[in-house]
């Protein structure tokens, strides 16, 4: 029964770790009414919570893989506690600073369940899975929506005090409920860190979260404040409008994962950056309101589908480094929300306008965008290089002139020659000398009038041996109709039939 709840129980408990995360965001106007804070050192403590709920992921993802996420969830919980309470006795901007840098762990606990789930479902539902544990990030929307409210009512830090009793709660409903029977994986740091740490594919993974999530907490922790300086809402209207920017991110985030479920992730990447790009332009132009609107939407739509799509490709990548990888990921995405608010507080004050902030969200949208198309290609060059290699047939590829330039293994246990005898070769190499040159002729001249040929051949091995095998040659043609280069595909019949010699 514990494992069938699970996914609610972990996704419930990521939605507290997320309300905890942006509890100083959520709040900076009423505490700025209480402390005194310059325009950068507010967006300085709403960043700072982003550091550790970033960094923390990477060895929280290792520690979920080996202990499980009952016990490290409810650690987290209790450990909270602490950074909750002294947040609601700040009196100064480094009492703002050291309780907000704790408060990341909320956002640490991310890498919990992304590493946990996939564990209890077929990889075909890893991404809808990931996707609907990331729902978990309303807990931003939530906090952002209701904690103006309540401080209107009772005071910011009594709606601070409020968290610390969810906390407890969850802590105890993890320590009950939580699944301790999970499977574990027990394997060293550092020996998984060897193994991805020179993948390239893991630094692209890092750059497509680190925007995809990375724009979505910037405009979380940067919304309430940009929209009140710049176009004079009230807090209040302030924060809704940015609950509903988390609300759509986040409830999106599953379609993405659905959508990477039945699709290739990177064909669904291609459309992200490619709308990313767009709204970044779009809002670096200081718009109206209405039309910035629009361009906050596109961000939120976007950045939405691809992190559900992200985590669809770790699994797929990495399936024994899961952990790791998941924390690595997950980190790049956090950080990827602590610099835009301070580039853009930065900007603002140099420039009078966000314009270039905006503008390098647009130009880094178009890099990823870049990659992804490169990563999709040699994907596809991948698993054509994966059917070559597990090909029970014998395979030889050559050029127009006949100069093999690709063998599979299949060809070399047959043959007797490996790859680097073999390449830049004739298939001259292989002739038995018991076929007159006719014989070739004719072959050649089928070939060349309509691009196939099969039948049997005695051909010779390395070692001297002559083999018969059943062989097919196909030409592969361009769109235009020119010939790009020949495949040759056999079977050995040598064990069907008797030697050459004794025929």
């Amino acid at each position: 029964m514990k494992k069938n709840i699970q996914l609610p129980l972990q996704t419930s408990s990521l939605i507290v770790g997320f309300m905890i995360w942006v509890l100083i965001s959520s709040l900076m106007p009423y505490i700025r009414t209480d402390i005194s804070l310059t325009d950068s050192q507010a967006s300085f403590a709403t960043a700072v919570p982003v550091i550790l709920g970033s960094l923390l992921r990477i060895p929280m993802g290792y520690y979920a893989n080996k202990f499980g996420a009952k016990l490290i969830f409810t650690i987290s919980f209790i450990l909270l506690l602490f950074p909750v309470f002294y947040v609601s006795i700040a009196s100064s901007f480094i009492d703002l600073l050291i309780g907000g840098f704790f408060l990341g762990i909320g956002g640490a606990v991310f890498s919990i369940g992304v590493t946990s789930l996939p564990k209890y479902y077929p990889k075909e539902k890893h991404g809808l899975i990931n996707g609907v544990y990331g729902v978990g990030n309303i807990g931003t929307a939530v906090t952002t929506f209701a904690a103006p409210l309540l401080a209107e009512a009772i005071s910011w830090q009594s709606t601070v005090r409020v968290h610390l009793l969810l906390l407890i709660i969850f802590a105890l409903l993890m320590l009950i409920f939580g699944d301790k029977n999970e499977k574990k994986v027990n394997v060293s740091l550092l020996h998984q860190v060897k193994e991805v740490y020179n993948n390239a594919v893991v630094w692209c993974l890092c750059l497509f979260y680190f925007i995809t999530f990375g724009s979505f907490v910037a405009f979380t922790v940067y919304l309430p404040n940009f929209l009140t300086n710049y176009y004079d809402l009230t807090s209040v209207d302030a924060g809704i409008r940015t609950a509903g920017f988390i609300a759509l991110t986040t409830l999106i985030r599953p379609v993405g994962g659905f959508l990477s479920d039945r699709w290739n992730p990177y064909v669904i990447l291609l459309y992200v950056f490619s709308g990313l790009t767009v709204a970044g332009v779009i809002l670096s132009f200081s718009p109206s309101l209405t039309i910035y609107t629009v361009g906050v939407l596109s961000v939120a739509i976007c950045s939405g589908i691809g992190n559900g799509t992200v985590f669809k490709l770790v699994p797929l990548h990495f399936s024994r480094q899961a952990g790791i990888v998941n924390g690595l990921v997950a980190a790049m995405g956090g950080l990827g929300g602590f610099f835009p608010p301070i580039v853009l507080s930065t900007v603002f004050s140099i420039t009078g306008h966000y314009a270039i902030g905006f503008m390098a969200l647009s130009q880094l949208s178009l890099a990823s965008l870049i990659i992804v198309s490169w990563l999709f290609f040699n994907e596809k060059l991948m698993f054509e290089r994966k059917i070559i290699q597990n090909t029970a047939q014998g395979l030889m590829i050559t050029d127009t002139e006949g100069a093999i330039i690709k063998i599979n293994p299949a060809f070399t246990e047959v043959t007797g020659y490996k790859e680097e005898e073999a390449l830049g070769k004739s298939p001259k190499i292989l002739q038995s000398g018991y076929h007159e040159s006719s014989f070739y002729q004719k072959m050649w001249n089928e070939l060349k009038k309509t691009g196939f040929w099969q039948g049997e051949i005695w051909n010779k091995r390395k070692n001297g041996s002559v083999y018969k095998e059943w062989l097919t040659i196909t030409r592969v043609e361009s769109e235009h109709g020119e010939p790009l280069y020949y495949i040759g595909q056999f079977n050995d019949l040598s064990n069907q039939t008797t030697h050459a010699s004794n025929s």
